[in-house]
C-alpha cells in the first residue's frame, strides 16, 4: 500500500508522545514492505534513534508559518526567499530557542491553518500540494497526524483524489487552551473540516468517545488502535534500583504534574524508611517552559532534596533504557484527562510499575495492562499514598511490572499495531 502521512514536526527540544507514536509505526509499515512517504510540517520529524524516516522535504516551515501569519508581504515573496527559511538546521534550532507564547498569536495562526485555503499559509499549502502530485503513482491513503491538519483536507482530496484518515491524540487539550473567540472559532472549523475525513483512528477508546460526541461523527467513522512501541531493545527487564526511585519522562511542564511530584516526593523523604529515595526526571523542555523548569529547581532546592533529584538531559532510545534500570516507579501525574501515555508502555516494557491519576486513559490502560496503580486526585497526600507501597514493597512492585511487562510484549509490540491500523486503512481506501 502507499501511504502518504503528513506530521507536525515537534524538533528535538522534549518527549513528543505523537512524533514517537507516528516514526514507530510507519518504520514498522516500511519494513512490512510498504511504501510510506513521510512529510514533516513546521519542524523536522522527532525519532528515539538515528533512523531518519521523513520521506518529504519540510513543508509550512514554522519560520515561513508565522512570517505568512504576520504580515502580508511574505505572503507572496518568491520560493527561493522563503527555502531560506525552511532550512533544517535552522528550524531546529528555531524549534528549540522560539515558542508562540502570545495567546492571540496562537488562536490567529491555528485558525488560519484550519481555515486551509482561505487561510493566511495558502502559498505552504499549494507548494505541498504541487509536491505531492509531482511524485508519481498516487498514493492509495493520506494519513494526518492529527485533527489539526484538517485545514489540507479539503485540497488533499480536489487534486489527489484518495480518501483522508486523521490520527487523534489530544487535538482537544489543545483547542480548549485557546482564548476565546479562538477557541469556539477552532473547534467550529475543527467539526467542520471533519466531516470531509473518511476516517479516524484513535488511540484509545476513552478519546474515541470523547471525540466522537465533540465532533459529532458517527460511531462508522471512528475507529480505535493502541499505539505500539519498539519492544528490541527491551530484551530484558531492568534490575532492582539500590534506592528506591521514582521516575518522571515526559515533558516538563505544568500540565504534566511535576510540581505535584516534588511536592510528594520531598513529604516522602521525611520518612524514616525513605530517606535514601531518589527522583529521577527526563522528557525535555520548551523554551516556553524554562520558568516553570526553574521554579522546580527553586522547590527542590528549598526543600532541601537537591542532592536526590537528577535531571536526564536526553530523552532518546539509549537515554530512556539507562533511565528505566534506575528507576522503582514511574509516575506523571497528568494534571488533565489525556489520550494514551507512551510513557506507560516504555516503562511497563522495562519492568517498571506506573502510578497515575485516575482519569483520562489510565483507568483503561491499567485495567488492560494491570501494571500499576492509580490513585483520585492529583494532589502530593494522593500521589504519596499511591507510590509507597511500590517503593518499600520490592516484591509487590516487581510483580505489577513483570505483570504489565508481559501484556506488553503480548499485546503492544509496533508491527502488531501497524497490523491493525494497516486493516483500517484498507478499509477506507476501498
Amino acid at each position: 500500500m502507499r501511504i502518504v502521512h503528513i506530521a507536525p514536526g515537534a524538533g528535538d527540544s522534549f518527549y513528543c508522545e505523537n512524533c514517537l507514536r507516528d516514526a514507530a509505526l510507519f518504520r514498522a509499515l516500511m519494513r512490512q514492505g510498504h511504501d510510506v512517504v513521510a512529510v514533516p510540517l513546521y519542524l523536522p520529524l522527532q525519532s528515539d534513534t538515528e533512523e531518519e524516516w521523513a520521506g518529504g522535504p519540510i513543508f509550512f516551515g514554522g519560520i515561513n508559518v508565522y512570517l505568512q501569519q504576520k504580515l502580508g508581504l511574505f505572503r507572496r515573496t518568491p520560493r527561493w526567499l522563503d527555502s531560506l527559511f525552511d532550512r533544517p538546521g535552522l528550524l531546529r534550532w528555531v524549534g528549540r530557542r522560539a515558542s508562540m507564547t502570545r495567546a492571540k498569536d496562537l488562536g490567529e495562526t491555528t485558525i488560519s491553518m484550519l481555515k486551509g485555503r482561505e487561510g493566511r499559509q495558502v502559498k505552504e499549502l499549494n507548494r505541498l500540494l504541487d509536491w505531492l502530485e509531482s511524485q508519481g503513482d498516487r498514493p492509495d491513503l493520506v494519513c494526518l497526524s492529527n485533527l489539526l491538519l484538517a485545514g489540507l483536507v479539503n485540497g488533499l482530496k480536489e487534486r489527489l483524489g484518495v480518501p483522508v484518515v486523521s490520527l487523534l491524540q489530544d487535538e482537544d487539550s489543545f483547542l480548549d487552551s485557546l482564548v476565546e473567540p479562538y477557541r469556539e472559532q477552532a473547534w467550529q472549523l475543527t467539526c467542520e473540516r471533519a466531516e470531509d475525513i473518511d476516517g479516524f483512528v484513535s488511540v484509545s477508546r476513552y478519546y474515541a468517545e470523547a471525540m466522537r460526541e465533540r465532533l459529532g461523527v458517527g460511531s462508522e467513522r471512528m475507529h480505535v488502535v493502541y499505539p505500539g512501541i519498539e519492544l528490541d531493545s527491551y530484551g530484558s527487564a531492568a534490575g532492582e534500583p539500590e534506592v528506591p526511585t521514582i521516575g518522571y519522562l515526559s515533558r516538563v511542564c505544568s500540565d504534566k504534574g511535576l510540581d505535584v511530584l516534588v511536592e510528594a516526593f520531598t513529604k516522602l523523604k521525611r520518612e524514616r524508611q525513605l530517606r535514601q529515595l531518589r527522583l529521577w526526571v527526563a522528557g525535555g523542555m520548551t523554551m516556553g517552559d524554562k520558568a516553570f523548569m526553574a521554579g522546580i529547581k527553586r522547590r527542590i532546592a528549598s526543600g532541601g532534596v537537591g542532592g536526590y533529584v537528577d535531571f536526564f538531559d536526553g530523552f532518546d532510545r539509549a537515554t530512556k533504557l539507562e533511565f528505566f534500570r534506575g528507576v522503582s516507579v514511574l509516575c506523571v501525574p497528568e494534571r488533565k484527562p489525556i489520550a494514551f501515555a507512551l510513557y506507560v508502555l516504555e516503562s511497563l516494557a522495562a519492568g517498571v510499575p506506573v502510578a497515575e491519576p485516575a482519569h483520562g486513559v489510565f483507568g483503561e490502560l491499567l485495567e488492560v495492562t494491570g501494571g500499576g496503580v492509580l490513585f483520585e486526585r492529583v494532589g502530593s497526600e494522593e500521589i504519596a499514598g499511591a507510590v509507597r507501597p511500590l517503593l518499600l514493597d520490592s516484591g509487590l512492585c516487581r510483580r505489577l511490572g513483570a505483570e504489565g511487562r508481559q501484556v506488553v510484549f503480548d499485546r503492544f509490540g509496533v508491527e502488531q499495531t501497524a497490523g491493525e491500523m494497516l486493516r483500517i486503512f484498507e478499509k477506507v481506501a476501498c
